[in-house]
């Protein structure tokens, strides 16, 4: 698999999540969020999660049109850490999340997966 194959794989992971969030934001708060946490009385839940899913794509848009080097591959995965834990704090700790923050938590592994075999095969910067 080429470099430019994983950073598009890399996007595409982006680009499907985020365009999700993006375009139901109301149906990814009602089947990610626990009771507590998605109130309808609280209309700014959705408008985040939108927001959240067009940050998520712009990642997408730039992974897709960008050339990744081995520096950047790295730099990625060291990057993609701090959201493990921030799955982990926010479905374990304190719980805003449900089960089905476990598709975050995939494509965050899937991604992290890509970027270490992008770092291995690509040439460095």
């Amino acid at each position: 698999m080429t470099p430019l194959r994983i950073q598009r794989l890399i996007a595409a992971v982006f680009l499907i999540l985020g365009g999700w969030c993006l375009v139901a934001p109301g149906m990814v708060a009602d089947l990610c969020l626990t009771p507590a946490w998605r109130s309808p009385d609280a209309p700014v839940v959705p408008i985040l999660v939108g927001c959240f899913g067009a940050q998520a794509v712009l990642a997408g848009l730039f992974a897709w049109f960008s050339r990744f080097t081995g520096t950047t591959f790295l730099v990625y995965a060291i990057a993609l850490l701090p959201f493990f834990v921030f799955d982990w704090w926010f479905y374990a700790v304190v719980p805003v999340f449900n089960g089905f923050i476990l598709l975050d938590l995939a494509g965050n592994l899937v991604m992290l997966g890509l970027c270490l075999l992008g770092w291995r095969r690509a040439t460095p910067a």
